[in-house]
């Protein structure tokens, strides 16, 4: 297993029900294909550019372990979720 860091980038104007079930959906998945290490709330933080009219974003923060092959499905989960703007998952070599 390798490790892994993401960070995604929530609609600020999404309720927090919504929220909850975003990061309900994303966790259930690491932890399905690997082993989450670390998680944080960023808070709403203003983005450095306009990103589909928004100005400002939730942001969240996951550390994980996993096996290369799950990194494409989470991708895939966040481009279909409407309320995700941005996110990035990068491969902590630590």
């Amino acid at each position: 297993m390798n490790k892994y860091e993401t960070i995604f980038i929530m609609k600020n104007d999404i309720t927090e029900e919504q929220k909850n079930k975003i990061i309900f959906t994303i966790k259930n998945y690491l932890n399905e294909k690997g082993k989450i290490t670390k998680e944080q709330d960023l808070g709403q933080k203003k983005l450095a550019y306009e990103c589909k009219t928004y100005k400002e974003g939730k942001y969240y923060s996951i550390e994980f372990d996993a096996e290369s092959e799950a990194i494409r499905e989470l991708e895939r989960i966040y481009r279909i979720n409407s309320d995700i703007l941005k996110f990035i998952v990068v491969r902590n070599d630590n």
